[in-house]
């Protein structure tokens, strides 16, 4: 009999909803017509994108035409934070925050080494930012603000409607990657003005290698593919029309359940923290308290390492992550961790578990009965059980 998979690491990537794989399907068969084709074969997949199209924008309180499709979240960050600064060439100030997304600090620090002035707002030991700086960082050659809507790591959600508010009256304009809020949290873009929101098909169980990029109407909007007619010229390249449909209908699919994500869901989350942490001594939550994706619990174990954990975990066959799976394999501890000012010993050893629609209790109750044992074992061989570390260098990122 095969093991069980208890699947805790949805902030990584989701399993693709059954409503929406078959309603993907029969773009992989019968309907392969290309969407920009005259004839009426390849104009249905057309008509198929545009009814995407309204339903992404329908759960986000947009339009239609403020929804351009991509290949992922990453790519519409680039493309939102490249179309600023080149609708804008007389503006060569950026700010972000130290606990961006890579997809976000990695371009920021690659533009400083271009001549840009980028300014990195940090945050407390909470992972809050502080808006007086955001205020005062601003200047009138600021060409764009990009914070984040939700921490993937912690699962901080940040007031965007504030720092929007603070931005605007500076006349900056506004990006934010939402990632990792959009299907966990409503969005209503029809109340807050930022200029462009990333998303990825695959946070949302919809399948990898979709994603779409919000540019809010009249935006100066700059392509970052060049080569194509396609999505009015803002976007080239052939559509991904299945992952294009799948994404709709996972929009749908999510909408739906926001409700279910505020309530089971987030009970779930709670129970599984409250439950790690009251049957296992040293440990932190990591994160604002307050204002957290309903999913997402980022855990420390003092003095043992996440990757060890993960490891135990595995032979259970319980997946979570020990910070963002685009940085695993480092043995460099988080950079939002160390942003926050997590100590040595508690940064190593954390855990981001990060549930879904289609987590049960069953599942808690499992990762509850196995983690006890499993922290126990790894001190019992931890050199730093009996102390404190090496204090970390300043944060640099």
């Amino acid at each position: 009999m095969s093991q069980r998979t208890v699947y805790l690491d949805n902030n990584a990537t989701t399993q693709v909803a059954p409503e929406v794989l078959e309603e993907m399907l029969p773009f992989f068969s019968e309907l392969y017509g290309n969407p920009s084709s005259m004839h009426a074969f390849g104009g249905q997949v057309g008509h198929s994108i545009d009814e995407a199209r309204a339903r992404v924008a329908a759960g986000l309180g947009c339009e239609p035409g403020e929804i351009l499709f991509n290949a992922c979240g990453t790519e519409g960050d680039n493309t939102a934070i490249h179309s600023a600064l080149s609708a804008q060439p007389d503006k060569r100030h950026i700010i972000t925050t130290r606990v961006e997304h890579p997809a976000v600090l990695t371009v920021a620090q690659k533009l400083e080494k271009r001549g840009y002035d980028v300014t990195y707002l940090g945050v407390d030991e909470h992972g809050r930012l502080d808006l007086d700086e955001l205020r005062d960082s601003l200047r009138d050659d600021t060409a764009l603000v990009s914070v984040m809507y939700a921490n993937n790591e912690v699962g901080n959600v940040y007031p965007l409607p504030e720092i929007a508010q603070i931005v605007k009256e500076r006349g900056a304009l506004l990006h934010t990657d939402a990632v990792q809020a959009v299907g966990k949290i409503s969005i209503d873009l029809a109340k807050l003005p930022v200029d462009f929101l990333a998303l990825s098909g695959h946070k949302l169980h919809a399948p990898k290698g979709v994603g779409a990029l919000f540019v809010r109407r009249g935006t100066r909007f700059r392509p970052f593919l060049l080569g194509g007619h396609q999505e009015r010229g803002r976007r080239a390249g052939t559509e991904n029309t299945a992952g294009i449909v799948a994404l709709g209908k996972a929009m749908e699919l999510a909408t739906s359940h926001i409700e279910e994500e505020n309530t089971r869901v987030k009970a779930l989350r709670d129970r599984l923290e409250k439950g790690l942490m009251s049957a296992i001594p040293d440990t932190r939550l990591n994160g604002d308290p307050e204002h957290r994706l309903p999913n997402t619990a980022n855990i420390s174990f003092k003095y043992v390492e996440g990757e060890a954990i993960l490891l135990l975990m595995d032979r259970l066959g319980i997946c979570a992550s020990s910070g963002s799976a685009c940085t695993s394999g480092s043995l460099e501890p988080s950079h939002v961790l160390r942003a926050m000012g997590v100590p040595f010993t508690f940064a190593h050893g954390s855990i981001r578990f990060s549930l879904s629609r289609y987590n049960t209790d069953a599942d808690v109750d499992l990762v509850l009965a196995e983690m006890p044992a499993i922290i126990k074992r790894l001190r019992e061989i931890s050199p730093f059980r009996n102390g404190d570390g090496p204090e970390l260098p300043p944060c640099t990122c």
